[in-house]
């Protein structure tokens, strides 16, 4: 009969997702440049020594929030695109509330205005983002649009340009998140899923194929 696990090797077994937590909410709340590994340890309740075992460099450790909380939730679209069963206006609605649903309602919302406002410092985490997340995700949009193309639902596009009217009120929402909604006044408050739903209607009718009104037959 296998030993109970004791609470330090429970405690053990967290620590890496309890680092990765602290990391995130500090990453968000100071910035990149900002936030020290001795603040990330001391959040998550363990020495600055032990941090660096399970990641050696504050880069290093901020791959591995980006991992976690984002680049995971592409490999997890990419399978549900694969087994989605409705039609692909569906699926892009779909695509764009889930996103809201698990990143942007999420502390990880605040990681692409970390990146666009230090890439120019430190341009290697941009790289990184660009090949985890950015690269990956408008691969994922264009096989969401493709698909649509392919069924005969979508009007032909230019795809590599097209991912970017989807990308751009994401972007946006994203960026209102972490600047101006904490201040503006009631009337001036964004509902997110009401803007996603919006959003995508407008979008759906510049790409849906529509029918040809029939002509009137001759009398």
């Amino acid at each position: 009969m296998p030993s109970p696990i004791t609470k330090r090797e429970r405690r053990k077994e967290d620590r890496p997702g309890e680092l990765l937590d602290a990391a995130l909410a500090l990453f968000v709340e100071k910035g990149f440049a900002a936030t020290r590994v001795e603040e990330v340890a001391a959040r998550a309740g363990v020495s600055k020594g032990t941090l660096f075992l399970y990641y050696p460099s504050k880069e290093e450790l901020f791959k591995a929030v980006v991992r976690e909380t984002i680049a995971g939730r592409l490999t997890e679209w990419n399978q549900e695109l694969d087994e989605f069963q409705g039609d692909s206006a569906e699926l892009l609605r779909y695509c764009m509330q889930s996103w809201w649903e698990r990143i942007g309602m999420t502390d990880a919302s605040g990681i692409t205005k970390l990146v666009m406002g230090e890439s120019g410092t430190f341009p290697e985490i941009a790289a990184f983002y660009q090949q985890e997340v950015i690269g990956p995700g408008h691969d994922l949009l264009k096989r969401v649009l493709q698909r649509g193309i392919d069924r005969g639902e979508f009007q032909t596009m230019e795809l590599e340009y097209a991912v970017y009217s989807l990308i751009a009120p994401m972007i946006f929402l994203l960026m209102w998140k972490h600047s101006m909604a904490p201040c503006c006044p009631p009337s001036q408050r964004i509902d997110p899923i009401t803007f996603i739903d919006t959003q995508v209607d407008l979008l759906l009718r510049g790409m849906l194929i529509r029918p040809h009104p029939t002509e009137p037959s001759a009398p």
